[in-house]
């Protein structure tokens, strides 16, 4: 068992387990709602969005982990039962503080990040844009449909890909780069190379995107580090070659979860302040259906690390599991209902191929709540 279970708590013992529990705890929020005109609510990461409940985790012994839901109402007196006072404070703390701007972006809203691929073999749009003018087109098509960042890539990271060579990478996202800079658009690198790293930096790239959560090459702490640029750090279990080959967590969430957490400390030992650090739970990346569908239900867990949020589910192969007749262009209404599903959990940043109808959903999704 590697998914979280929900408790029935049906007495006040069950509550008093939880309480007296001398392991770690996990914290997600929960009961989302606009919060503005509610009192009952706390804001979710400073923005709009607020939460009523938290969901209170521990893990199992032998894999897996349970939990229980208590509203912010009732949490004070659990609280004081449990002796976490100060945990919980934190907890508290971290969950409802806006995040200071990244990529010179306001993070008390959601941002839509456009997927730029200058690739060949990218797994759903591998070819389209593989020439740096067509992908310098389509960027700033993107751009217009409502993408506040463009992400460029010149490696794909699907599942079973080859690496590329460093300067064949370069060639083709430097001169991507350097024209949406030119445009003033925000423009992230997606890439877990050193050496490519510090050509975007050159090229004046805003936000540096690794799936390796700088782990892949020995030289790109540094790198990122002196640069000052802040960075995205993404989970991935194995890499790219291997990484869906029967992949395992005694809890995926809260495996991730603890990874990031200690990513996070490792950049700041290194000089790279959380204020400078995002945090992706790599959907799709040495997951399977149920772990991807565990992360994106509690993706609110991750606010608790103090860092802006991005979600990646777009046309990925969780949705293809679901749909299997679906080829990756079609998987667009699964993308939209992971989008919207991360916009609702307080999502700063929205990874997406489709943007034009992401943004479209959301604001729906925005007048809805509101209402």
């Amino acid at each position: 068992m590697d998914k979280i279970e929900g408790s029935v708590l049906r007495s006040p013992a069950d509550v008093r387990g939880f309480a007296d529990f001398d392991g770690p705890l996990y914290y997600s929020p929960t009961a989302f709602i606009d919060h503005a005109d509610d009192p009952n609510t706390l804001p979710l990461a400073g923005g709009r969005r607020g939460f009523s409940a938290l969901e209170i985790i521990r893990r199992r012994d032998g894999g897996g982990a349970e939990s229980m839901i208590l509203p912010l109402l009732a949490l004070e007196g659990w609280v004081q039962n449990s002796g976490r006072v100060a945990e919980i404070n934190d907890v508290l703390h971290r969950l409802t503080t806006a995040r200071p701007a990244f990529g010179g972006l306001d993070m008390t809203g959601s941002h839509i990040m456009g997927i730029v691929n200058v690739t060949p073999d990218s797994f759903s749009d591998g070819g389209d844009h593989a020439a740096p003018a067509q992908a310098i087109a389509h960027a700033r098509d993107l751009a217009g449909q409502g993408a506040t960042i463009l992400d460029i890539g010149g490696e794909s990271t699907r599942p079973g890909a080859e690496p590329v060579r460093e300067e064949d990478e370069i060639a083709r996202v430097v001169p991507v780069i350097e024209a949406m800079v030119a445009d003033g658009h925000c423009v992230s690198v997606d890439t877990r190379h050193a050496g490519v790293m510090q050509a975007a930096i050159a090229a004046g790239v805003d936000i540096i995107n690794d799936v390796t959560a700088l782990e892949g090459d020995e030289q790109s702490m540094e790198i990122v580090a002196q640069s000052g640029k802040p960075v995205v750090l993404m989970h991935m279990q194995g890499e790219p070659g291997t990484m869906q080959h029967n992949p395992h967590y005694d809890c995926a969430v809260l495996d991730v979860y603890d990874y990031l957490l200690d990513r996070i400390e490792s950049c700041e030992r290194a000089g790279i302040s959380r204020h400078r650090i995002c945090v992706d739970p790599g959907l799709g990346f040495g997951k399977t259906l149920s772990h991807n569908l565990e992360l994106l239900s509690r993706l609110a867990i991750f606010q608790g690390l103090g860092c802006p949020v991005l979600l990646g589910a777009s046309r990925k192969s969780f949705i293809g599991k679901i749909d299997p007749a679906a080829t990756p262009k079609e998987r667009i209404g699964g993308s939209l209902a992971a989008a919207i599903t991360g916009w609702r959990q307080g999502a700063q940043i929205l990874r997406v191929h489709d943007v034009r109808e992401t943004a479209q959903a959301m604001a729906v999704a925005a007048a809805l709540s509101a209402v």
